[in-house]
């Protein structure tokens, strides 16, 4: 079954079409408007971005989206989840200063934020969905409480799934610290023999799973969270992933656990999806690097797969940008997010996703 993807690019010459516009001609022409209901409570799950990052959705446009829904009557929040890796986002004291920082402040959005899994990520519920390698997924309470969600996801590439989109949004957006480390476990990193016993790995490590044993460093497996500081900060690449047995593991996860956080919500999903700053990493990282491709437009569904395949399919069919990440693939129709992570094939969540029910890659893209 084909399922119906809205697009507005960002061409325009008049106020009537300008991006607040586009996004609520996008709202409305999904059907959004008759989502929702009076006094639901509605969460908008975005990514507020590490300190340093700067593209990640601008809280400017996610007022738009806030004022659409409260016309529906129901009460929106904004909201994300703490991270598994130790930077500003680590806890919800933390987190809602970042996002302060980065221009969530309540005279802007016109909503509050609330980190759904609480101040040290103890706010989780269990959800059973008895898939292939997760067979009970932790989702932040307050996201598996709230009343319906739409999605709003910065599309970008990724180091280790190459393309971040809507279902990873809901996937490791959705999760708790647990959950993440549920979905990471399956991409632990690996110690080469091309070591050099520097030890920058070991300071890099947060939570000391890498010792020094008879002049060699070794990685405690155990204690690992594979937040992957050691292998960003490896100097001379000595520590690796199994890139073709445990990152499509790690994948098929996360696809996994975006099944868990739409499942109860009886239909009351939506997703919006921006394909701009269309950068070559998560907004995890506190910079952002060249985009990979110009700016494309914006994108409503109700499914996941379908607008993630649509998003995936629009950014390769533009020319990259030579001054990038990007290596190779930059023509027409060649995978972008391949010319920068050559190791993981970023579609693969798509297929995965569809196989297991959680949307369709078959879609109809609409243009207004």
């Amino acid at each position: 079954m084909t399922s119906k993807v809205y697009f507005s690019n960002l061409r325009t010459r008049t106020d009537n079409d300008n991006k607040g516009n586009k996004i609520i001609k996008l709202f409305n022409k999904a059907g959004f408007n008759k989502n929702y209901n009076k006094d639901e409570l509605i969460g908008i799950k975005i990514h507020f971005g590490e300190r340093g990052n700067d593209g990640y959705i601008s809280p400017v446009l996610i007022r738009y989206i806030v004022d659409e829904i409260k016309k529906t009557g129901a009460n929106p929040f904004i909201t994300d989840t703490n991270t598994l890796y130790y930077g500003l986002r680590h806890n919800s004291v933390d987190h809602l200063h970042t996002a302060t920082l980065n221009g969530f402040s309540y005279s802007v959005v016109n909503a509050p934020l609330i980190i759904a899994d609480g101040i040290k990520s103890d706010n989780e519920i269990k959800v059973e969905i008895n898939q292939k390698h997760i067979k009970e997924a932790k989702i932040a309470g307050d996201i598996a409480k709230s009343d319906g969600l739409l999605v709003a996801s910065h599309v970008k590439g990724h180091g280790l799934c190459g393309f971040g989109g809507a279902i990873k949004n809901l996937a490791m957006g959705c999760a708790t610290i647990g959950g993440k480390l549920n979905q990471h476990e399956a991409s632990k990193p690996i110690m080469k023999d091309n070591c050099i016993n520097c030890g920058i790995c070991k300071t890099l490590c947060p939570v000391n799973a890498i010792e020094e044993e008879n002049r060699k460093f070794r990685i405690i497996y155990d204690d690992c969270i594979a937040c992957m500081n050691c292998w960003d900060g490896s100097p001379n690449k000595a520590i690796d992933l199994d890139w073709d047995e445990d990152i499509p593991n790690f994948i098929e996860r996360m696809a996994e656990y975006a099944l868990a956080a739409v499942k109860n919500k009886n239909g009351k999903m939506a997703y919006m999806n921006f394909l701009t700053n269309i950068t070559p990493d998560c907004d995890c990282l506190p910079f952002s690097d060249s985009p990979i491709v110009p700016d494309i437009g914006f994108l409503a569904s109700d499914d996941p797969v379908a607008i993630d395949a649509a998003s995936y399919y629009l950014i390769n069919q533009q020319k990259g940008n030579h001054d990038s990440m990007l290596h190779k693939n930059c023509n027409h129709g060649e995978d972008k997010f391949q010319g920068v992570w050559e190791n993981v094939d970023g579609s693969h969540i798509l297929r995965y996703g569809e196989e297991i029910g959680l949307g369709t890659q078959d879609f109809e893209l609409i243009n207004l």
